[in-house]
């Protein structure tokens, strides 16, 4: 996939005209890119365009108008935008009532160690690969970053739908699978072609 560059973004004060209805169509084109497994977990699948909206948004924040700081952005999003045959995703261990916050997230700790998620593509799984360094002995971040490297052969099977794809969770009592929508399958074939 090719990689976001500075005069790919729009300029902070520009990107204020047109940000509710990009934001808009952003929200609108995630929809189809999300998965929810149990109650808990939270699958978005990013690609060239949500990175570019969350480096904006980034952008916009914290008000980043010098190239340094853009040029910092872009390689940290970059780097999560998917290689060939590779899918990226960001998971989200969400909590709902603030008084479970921590425990919650206890039960989570470790999930990024193992083969605790992944993809099953007919008789094949592929598991995801996460981000090191968001989880500690004994505390785990809300939000990961992964990415599943499908493969020439795999691919090939997750573009033909008379096989079965499926994304599954596997880790102590948090057991949940789903197969993947027809639209969410085109969009992420989508990613795959680019």
């Amino acid at each position: 996939m090719e990689l976001i560059k500075q005069t790919d973004l729009i300029n902070i004060i520009d990107y204020e005209k047109v940000r509710e209805k990009y934001r808009k169509d952003i929200i609108d084109y995630k929809k189809d890119r999300r998965l929810s497994l149990g109650p808990n977990i939270t699958i978005t699948f990013e690609n060239r365009k949500t990175m570019k909206f969350q480096i904006q948004e980034m952008m916009r924040a914290e008000r980043m108008v010098h190239d340094p700081q853009i040029k910092e952005e872009l390689d940290i999003y970059n780097s999560f935008l998917p290689d060939k045959n590779g899918l990226s995703a960001t998971l989200f261990i969400e909590v709902t009532k603030e008084t479970q916050i921590r425990s919650v997230l206890n039960q989570f700790i470790g999930l990024t160690v193992g083969k605790n998620l992944y993809f099953q593509i007919g008789a094949q799984k592929i598991y995801a690969q996460f981000e090191e360094g968001r989880e500690e002995e004994d505390k785990i971040s809300s939000v990961h970053y992964l990415q599943f490297d499908l493969g020439e052969k795999t691919m090939t099977d997750f573009m033909d739908n008379g096989i079965a794809v499926a994304l599954t969770i596997d880790y102590n009592d948090y057991q949940y699978s789903k197969i993947l929508s027809k639209t969410m399958r085109s969009s992420l074939i989508e990613d795959l072609t680019i």
